[in-house]
């Protein structure tokens, strides 16, 4: 039920963002104490809280017309984050040449974690430092690397 209601409101909030400013990251359904749908936007230069407000008054009042969710639920809109996932192409063409961290779900020579430039992507694989492919199906994670 969660991957359903997750499609029908990414469709939902690329609609409502379509033609604007705004590009929907990611979206998440998910039981923790209460559900919880979570919206993640950005833009060129970042969101901001009047950001979040305003696009979250949006999807309430579009997701309400339609009644896509029955049970109760708290709507959060937020920025990806710093350390925000790669799931999409659009993802890993606007970081091709940066530092990225990946986790696989089993070991790849011998390794779970790699970090390395994102130097090409397919489909099927994710290239890191111009020599270093995995298999997409292996891995449970691409994030960017931060540096503390």
């Amino acid at each position: 039920m969660a991957g359903y209601i997750e499609s029908k409101a990414e469709k939902v909030v690329e609609k409502l963002l379509l033609n604007t400013e705004y590009e929907l990251v990611d979206i998440e359904y998910v039981k923790e104490k209460n559900w919880y749908l979570r919206v993640f936007v950005d833009k060129k230069n970042g969101i901001d809280l009047d950001d979040c407000q305003k696009i979250s008054r949006e999807i309430d009042e579009e997701l309400e017309k339609i009644s896509l969710i029955k049970d109760s639920y708290i709507l959060e809109v937020s920025s990806p984050g710093l350390d925000r996932q790669l799931k999409k192409d659009r993802d890993f063409e606007r970081e091709t040449g940066k530092q990225i961290d990946i986790v696989t779900y089993v070991p790849v020579d011998g390794k779970k974690k790699f970090t390395g430039k994102l130097s090409a992507y397919s489909n099927e694989t994710i290239t890191i430092d111009e020599d270093i492919v995995i298999s997409r199906s292996q891995i449970s994670s691409v994030r960017l690397h931060i540096d503390f």
